[in-house]
């Protein structure tokens, strides 16, 4: 049976808990590209993200009655099942993990082999600028990053990114709030730092008053970093 593109998620699942498995495959293609974006702008790591797409639909098709649309969108709920995968490869790893500056809540930390490394062919000022800024987002304790990755890059409300962390909007809101400042303080130093390289201390001044906006700019426009 051929499924209409314009089926909802909900619909697309409720067939596919029938047994329909061409509406499995249209519900893995509408949604797999995003869970794989989610997983790899939380790790930076491409294996990890190939290896969480795979348990998270594996997940679906496994526990699908467990999905409750009045707790939230399928989306969410998918994002949400990435979401534990990634933390249990953080957990795994933890015994090797380079830790945060320690600053924020918590101490989390993140595998230096799951971040990923700069391009080495990043010469155009805005390949540079969002490569600083997905290094930035990768650095940010996991509780900010994965707010970071579902509002800014994923573009979804305080709602569903509740819904898919499982906590209230209050929490999404306030972690957010702080989750911006702290990117605009790594970018801000960032800038000082190149700013110093290229010209010297006497104009690193001048460069990192941008900071704040260039962090903003970058992540409206790193959207598309993965």
């Amino acid at each position: 049976m051929a499924v209409p593109q314009q089926q909802t998620d909900t619909e697309l699942l409720r067939l596919m808990q029938s047994g329909d498995e061409e509406a499995f495959t249209a519900l893995y293609r509408r949604r797999q590209g995003g869970v794989y974006r989610f997983a790899l702008q939380m790790s930076g790591s491409e294996t990890l993200a190939e290896d969480v797409v795979q348990e998270t639909f594996m997940v679906l098709m496994r526990d699908a009655g467990n999905f409750d649309a009045s707790r939230g969108s399928l989306a969410a709920y998918l994002y949400g099942i990435a979401r534990n995968h990634v933390l249990r490869a953080f957990d795994r790893e933890r015994a090797l993990v380079r830790f945060d500056d320690g600053t924020e809540e918590g101490g989390d930390s993140q595998h230096e082999n799951l971040i990923a490394r700069p391009d080495p062919l990043g010469d155009l000022t805005r390949a540079e600028s969002v490569e600083q800024l997905r290094q930035a987002v990768l650095a940010l304790p996991t509780h900010y990053r994965e707010v970071v990755v579902l509002c800014e890059l994923h573009e979804m409300s305080y709602q569903e990114a509740a819904d898919a962390l499982g906590c209230v909007v209050g929490t999404v809101r306030s972690r957010l709030h702080r989750a911006r400042a702290m990117l605009t303080e790594k970018m801000r130093g960032r800038s000082e730092t190149r700013a110093a390289e290229r010209v010297g201390g006497a104009e690193a001044g001048s460069a990192s008053g941008g900071g704040g906006s260039a962090a903003g700019q970058a992540l409206r426009t790193a959207r598309c970093f993965a």
